[in-house]
């Protein structure tokens, strides 16, 4: 199987160039209150001349719609992730993607999700690991995006005990909070796609 693979928390074109030469499949951008928050122009600026096949991410909390329009309007997101309540009161153009993040502890949906959502702890970008088994039970009822204290150290692990359709990291490939390291990067997606040949 082929895992999906998001970089998150990235605030430069550098570290972008990097995440995409590794191989990742979206960028994720967070414009929630964390270390890594970047502004609407630095994030454009990041993805300047990044192509199509790379998802570009909007992260955020909690955000009123007037917040959420204006990283619509200046950065122009394929995708906005934000806790699955927030959606209710956000206007998401049909060219968005939605991503719910589902928290571990919280409301958790008995039927089939058709869409990609995220799966994490209740603190993001904190390397809160979520339990794999549960989330395991989670993944089959559609393409859960596992986040959550993975690393290249153990994500082939989380890959075996989770098999979630994709993986999310941000922390774990970082020098300190907020510095994404590129070296890291490499190693993280390299686990990922040997996990992959293992499956």
């Amino acid at each position: 199987m082929s895992v999906f693979v998001k970089i998150c928390g990235l605030r430069d074109a550098q570290t972008v160039a990097a995440a995409i030469e590794a191989g990742a499949d979206a960028i994720g951008f967070v414009f929630a209150e964390s270390p890594r928050r970047v502004s609407v122009d630095q994030a454009f600026e990041a993805v300047s001349g990044v192509g199509a096949s790379v998802k570009r991410v909007a992260v955020m909390r909690h955000p009123s719609n007037d917040e959420w329009q204006e990283v619509l309007e200046n950065f122009a997101p394929d995708v906005l992730q934000t806790d699955i309540q927030d959606f209710a009161e956000l206007e998401v153009p049909p060219q968005v993607q939605a991503w719910p993040v589902f928290r571990q502890g919280g409301r958790i949906p008995s039927q089939d999700l058709p869409y990609v959502f995220v799966y994490e702890g209740q603190s993001s970008g904190a390397g809160e690991t979520v339990d794999w088994v549960r989330a395991a039970a989670l993944s089959g009822k559609g393409r859960m995006v596992l986040a959550g204290g993975l690393n290249s150290g153990n994500v082939a692990r989380a890959i075996g005990e989770a098999r979630p359709w994709g993986v999310d990291v941000s922390s774990g490939v970082e020098s300190s909070p907020g510095v994404k390291d590129k070296e890291k990067i490499r190693q993280f997606i390299s686990a990922v796609r040997a996990a992959e040949i293992e499956a």
